[in-house]
């Protein structure tokens, strides 16, 4: 494969529509390929090296600190958590699994942990502990927007005997030198995160109704009040680790090369095999119905043609993998065409339909990237 420099072109044209139409005040997009990369715009009040609010697409970060401790034998998914985080088990949570925790399956998708006392280890650890489950563990599939990652946060400290940002640091960036990627960010040093802003209107009951048959959906606690938190500087530097990393497009592009091609040789070989395309949850989706399709960490496109409704649009191979993050950020792999794409934006629209399509446009433009012969 190659790379496709009119692809690129059309890429490009597309990621700036919505700042040309007023729609996002700013964007961001990289392409990376053979470890580089290849191509990278910005559109707005940005510049390349700005960096963006990624939400979701920080469980990357998460899940490659895991899989490294899952290939250094100190964790393996099938260890319930308690073996590791003993105060976890109150309240009939002693069974739940690491795998069930990173598969979102556990049970307790929406059990809250919220500032200010977030910051406070030990108050975490008793807030963990009172969580209870909303249903039996490994019966569902729901998504755990941030509750799931405390807990493997905590596992990772006591494993690795260093907080979850410092051992994300300290084990993945300073080794990959990805110094614009970080998560847990001091006040003094986040000067050149652009600024969230809600843009747009709510779709109206019908268009709602019309694609999931019913003028109202559950969204959970992703909402844009919410998201805005993320301005904050106290929640930026607490690191928030299913959704508090910063990064630009180019630095979570490589970040994607170092999963394809076991950059450094930071991961065991078969664990990062499994860990990016084993799929382990194909339970329903409880909003798109469709197979969750959940990696230890990541989603899978699969082979159904149900790539679109997973993020990552309609031309990546079904062995691309990925996690993309509220607002529309985009962030996937694809090992048959070697290809990392990342899309990122400070507009949250309140349009999630309009921001749904624009995801599955903007990430099938990215696939044929490289569609050229080399």
């Amino acid at each position: 494969m190659g790379i496709d420099e009119q692809a690129i072109e059309a890429l490009e044209r597309r990621v700036r529509r919505e700042v040309d139409d007023g729609l996002v005040p700013s964007c961001q997009a990289a392409v990376a390929y053979g470890g580089e990369v290849v191509a990278e715009f910005a559109a707005g009040d940005a510049t390349t090296g700005s960096r963006y609010a990624l939400f979701s697409c920080t469980k990357a970060l998460i899940a490659a600190v895991m899989w490294q401790l899952i290939g250094e034998g100190r964790v393996f998914p099938t260890d319930t958590v308690v073996t590791h985080f003993e105060e976890f088990g109150a309240n009939d949570k002693a069974a739940i699994t690491i795998e069930q925790v990173m598969t979102h399956t556990a049970g307790f998708p929406r059990a809250p942990m919220g500032p200010p006392r977030w910051s406070d280890r030990a108050w975490r650890i008793q807030r963990m502990a009172d969580w209870r489950l909303n249903w039996e563990p490994g019966s569902r599939f729901e998504y755990h927007p941030t509750s799931a990652h405390w807990v493997l946060a905590e596992v990772i400290a006591r494993l690795d005997g260093r907080d979850h940002r410092d051992a994300v640091r300290e084990r993945v960036l300073e080794p990959l030198g990805l110094s614009r990627l970080a998560l847990g960010v001091a006040p003094a040093d986040q000067h050149d995160i652009a600024e969230l802003v809600v843009v747009g209107e709510n779709p109206t009951p019908a268009e709602v109704e019309a694609v999931f048959g019913a003028a109202e959906i559950d969204r959970g606690e992703v909402t844009p009040e919410v998201l805005l938190a993320f301005n904050d500087a106290g929640v930026r530097a607490v690191g928030v680790p299913g959704g508090g990393a910063v990064s630009n497009a180019a630095d979570l592009a490589l970040l994607y090369q170092a999963l394809l091609h076991n950059t450094g040789r930071l991961w065991d070989p078969a664990v990062l095999e499994d860990g990016r395309g084993t799929v382990r949850c194909r339970l329903p989706d409880p909003v798109t119905g469709i197979p969750a399709n959940r990696t230890l960490g990541l989603v899978a496109a699969g082979d159904d043609g149900r790539a679109a409704l997973r993020g990552m649009g309609h031309t990546v191979s079904p062995r691309a993998f990925g996690h993309n993050g509220a607002a529309g950020q985009i962030a996937w792999a694809d090992p048959d065409s070697g290809l990392s794409f990342v899309y990122l934006t400070n507009g949250i629209d309140r349009h999630f339909l309009r921001e749904a399509r624009r995801t599955v446009s903007i990430a099938s433009r990215a696939g044929l990237v490289g569609a050229a012969d080399a």
